[in-house]
């Protein structure tokens, strides 16, 4: 299919630098196409007030807004966190939100009719991956259109100008010109001085932080808070039951305010380059160190390992845009086993940056304080001699053969 023969396209939509000059371009370079722009509510507060009326002026024929936010916290986050999975520390926001969104604009584009899906995602990033390899799982014949692929674009300051001279109102300036990603996980930095490495972030800067504070900036008394889990999955906290999605949300004020969830990360994309972000993660961050906790008391030991050995794969998985993957869903079938007593209630303290564990109980829980303790238990110590010259065997017919003696 050539260009001219490309009639609707529906185009993910967030109203940023990127999309925002898509639709011009798109009407300008594809025989003036209709544009249906379609946002992906996955919690990025405040970014789709104004969204349909910008799209509209700045030349798309509709405006569809998909409320995302439960089903990616759901499908997508809850059985990443049961895995532990991450990528190089980085706990995924980004791609938590792609699978979910494309699955949305496939099904926006097949009811419209559309010949092609668009995005603004680089030919440098892992987005494109994520978002086409969803878009294939979905729909493996339809067109997808990525303008950073084709156009004489070089850089967002040339964005910039290409906005400005099409009266294309963007909320940027080129001096707070960060590429940014924001859901209700977490809002991710990069570009301008992050892209060196020696630069320290501006944490302490009004304006750059905007899901908390500095840990310098945090409360001199820290906060308590519990969360309860059943089969791993959060319920409550505070002892105040509640939706996964709900509990994000106050996980993340809270966090915030205390400093929590900050990373400065050079990374390896998928691509092959390494990239310099800076990510805010208050509730995710909590979250995670909350369950991971808890599994501690209600894991045996060799799941425990094999889990920790396989949450690289299943994180790579998703970072690599391979969610919908026999591999993934194999993974996550094992995950889930595992989850099955992961029941529990995690006490932490929140300090200045700092998840201090504070407390932990289970009703499955595999830890006996009257096996472990130092002080009197019905544990028989004796019984440890034959454990180690049994494990020791091949260690002491190793030394024998190397001494002549066997």
């Amino acid at each position: 299919m050539n260009k001219n023969e490309i009639k609707k396209i529906v185009l993910a939509y967030s109203g940023g630098l990127d999309t925002s000059v898509i639709i011009p371009w798109l009407k300008e370079n594809y025989n003036d196409p209709e544009i249906i722009a379609v946002a992906g509510n996955v919690g990025q507060v405040g970014e789709l007030d104004g969204l349909e009326e910008k799209a509209i002026k700045t030349g798309a024929s509709k405006f569809y807004a998909l409320d995302l936010a439960d089903e990616m916290v759901n499908d997508v986050i809850i059985p990443c966190v049961q895995a532990g999975a991450k990528y190089e520390d980085y706990l995924l926001g980004t791609a938590f939100a792609r699978p979910i969104i494309a699955k949305g604009l496939v099904q926006i584009a097949l009811q419209e009719g559309a010949d092609a899906i668009a995005h603004g995602c680089t030919g440098k990033g892992n987005d494109q991956v994520r978002f086409e390899l969803a878009i294939k799982h979905f729909a493996p014949g339809m067109k997808v259109i990525a303008p950073w692929r084709e156009w004489n674009i070089k850089s967002r300051e040339e964005e910039i100008d290409y906005a400005e001279a099409h009266k294309v109102p963007l909320k940027i300036s080129r001096e707070t010109n960060y590429s940014k990603d924001k859901n209700l996980w977490h809002l991710s930095h990069e570009g301008l001085d992050l892209e060196d490495p020696w630069n320290e972030p501006q944490y302490e800067k009004p304006g750059f932080l905007e899901m908390g504070v500095s840990p310098l900036e945090a409360p001199d008394t820290p906060e308590y808070i519990t969360i309860d889990f059943e089969k791993g999955v959060p319920t409550a906290l505070n002892g105040e039951k509640m939706s996964a999605t709900d509990m994000i949300w106050k996980l993340n004020d809270i966090g915030g305010r205390h400093g929590i969830g900050l990373l400065d990360i050079v990374e390896n994309r998928l691509v092959g380059m390494k990239c310099r972000g800076v990510y805010e993660t208050p509730g995710g961050t909590i979250l995670y160190a909350a369950h991971a906790a808890l599994e501690t008391l209600c894991l045996d030991k060799m799941t425990a390992h094999k889990k920790q050995e396989l949450s690289v794969c299943f994180a790579e998985l998703l970072y690599n845009g391979q969610w919908f993957s026999p591999l993934r869903e194999a993974l996550s079938a094992f995950v889930t086993a595992t989850q099955k007593n992961v029941t529990g209630t995690v006490k932490l303290k929140l300090y200045k940056g700092n998840i201090i564990k504070a407390g932990l109980k289970s009703p499955c829980s595999l830890y006996s304080e009257n096996i472990a303790t130092f002080g009197e238990s019905d544990y028989d110590q004796a019984q440890a001699a034959g454990f180690i010259n049994l494990w020791g065997l091949p260690t002491t017919v190793q030394a024998l053969m190397e001494q002549g003696k066997l």
